[in-house]
């Protein structure tokens, strides 16, 4: 920005220099610019993107037109595979603030410049969420009744209502972060702190609070013993702090494939992170474990079903025994410098992340329905048209997060913003 000094020693702003708020339009072109301008890479990746988000389109208008019977959800299973990524996506949301902790409570400048990205990590996660929640009623015209006032909201009594409340105040936070640090750097200015920082360490808490209000909606059904766990809050923290960051590395590894400047202190400070969560999340794993085949008892059937079957029905013991692998030894590969210093890395990151999108999902929701409350073995499985239409909303996931990375990278290196007063002259010179 343009500016002169007063006589009392004020900065005054140049009276050539636009007012910001005839910038907004501007502003909102240039974003809708960077949106759609690319090179042949980012046209494919959309393209398929957009294929695959269109596939499930198409799925989801089948099963609004047919009915939940298109789904393999039953009266005994009725939480499935939509539910489970949302609880996994809400984590994932939750794990972006992991590069806000360092930054502005340790004060870690290194992640100053790459910050944002956790920040529109979780605008993305949390669009997830809404759309899995959205083909979970099956009903869409009946998502009213969630809404406060309009709708019957039963608030604070339910616990289905504070997660509403957390999750869009997250995302309405994030927003406000993001855009108002896109704002101001495109006008070339610095950042007032007072707009963003308290809204900054407002989130931290509000990501710990999206998990563990998440939570508490499964451990405070007193009819589904699997989820009867105070273990259960802490472990979805501890697995957001894995798959988060774990996407992060990866998003920063394939940014620095393609051409961008990406220090390396962040990418440690985030292997540094996962390296204690995962043990974390491995040790209350083995915990709960414990407590349930030790002890015994007709409360343990839906954790012998998980792990070992029970009554022939096996049907989720290759996916909980699939995640456990793949920690573990994306453990072993975090905890090994020399491993975690190499390609190796790439490795890790996609074995946490999927492991923990097994283990939050298919080894979580979906174990608390077998036995049902009647003692009756209904095994479950994704049904053709849950599969499309998960795969359409991570690509729309997916498309969001490009969006807005390629959006914000170039605003935030400075090569896109506001001309000054004397920029515009030199050029029309």
């Amino acid at each position: 920005m343009d500016t002169r000094r007063g006589g009392d020693g004020a900065s005054v702003v140049a009276a050539a220099q636009p007012t910001h708020w005839l910038s907004y339009p501007k502003f909102l072109l240039r974003m809708a610019r960077l949106a759609t301008d690319g090179n042949f890479a980012f046209y494919a990746w959309m393209t398929l993107l957009s294929a695959v988000f269109l596939v499930g389109v198409n799925a989801w208008a089948h099963q609004v037109a047919q009915g939940m019977i298109t789904t393999n959800l039953t009266d005994h299973v009725s939480w499935g595979f939509y539910i489970a990524n949302f609880t996994f996506a809400v984590g994932v949301a939750a794990g972006g603030v992991m590069m806000v902790i360092p930054a502005y409570l340790y004060k870690d400048h290194a992640m100053h410049g790459v910050v944002i990205l956790g920040e529109l990590l979780s605008v993305a996660a949390i669009v997830v969420c809404l759309a899995f929640v959205t083909v979970d009623v099956g009903r869409p015209d009946r998502l009213w009744h969630m809404m406060p006032v309009i709708g019957r909201f039963h608030f604070p009594v339910s616990m289905l209502t504070w997660d509403v409340l957390v999750l869009n105040g997250y995302l309405l936070l994030n927003l406000h972060i993001c855009g108002y640090l896109l704002y101001t750097r495109f006008l070339g200015r610095t950042p007032n702190p007072k707009w963003y920082v308290p809204f900054v360490m407002i989130s931290i808490v509000w990501a710990i609070s999206i998990h563990t209000v998440t939570a508490f909606l499964y451990c405070g059904l007193g009819g589904r013993p699997f989820w009867n766990s105070a273990l259960l809050a802490p472990r979805f923290l501890a697995s957001a702090f894995v798959s988060g960051p774990a996407f992060l590395i990866l998003t920063l590894a394939a940014l620095r494939r393609f051409g961008l400047n990406v220090p390396e202190q962040p990418v440690a400070t985030l292997v540094k992170i996962i390296r204690v969560t995962i043990l974390v999340n491995l040790l209350m794993l083995g915990s709960e474990l414990f407590t349930e085949f030790y002890s015994g008892g007709s409360h343990t059937a839906a954790a012998r079903h998980l792990f070992v079957g029970l009554d022939g029905h096996t049907s989720l013991v290759p996916w909980i025994w699939t995640a456990i692998g793949a920690n573990v030894v994306a453990a072993v590969l975090f905890l090994v410098p020399t491993l975690s210093a190499s390609r190796w890395l790439w490795v890790a990151c996609v074995l946490a992340f999927v492991g923990t999108w097994i283990e939050k999902g298919m080894g979580l929701v979906v174990p608390g329905f077998i036995p049902s409350t009647l003692h009756e073995i209904v095994s479950y499985s994704p049904s053709m048209t849950e599969w499309k239409v998960t795969a359409g909303i991570w690509a729309l996931g997916g498309m969001v997060y490009t969006v807005a990375l390629k959006v914000a990278l170039p605003i935030l290196s400075g090569a896109e913003r506001v001309q000054t007063a004397a920029e515009r002259s030199l050029a029309a010179d």
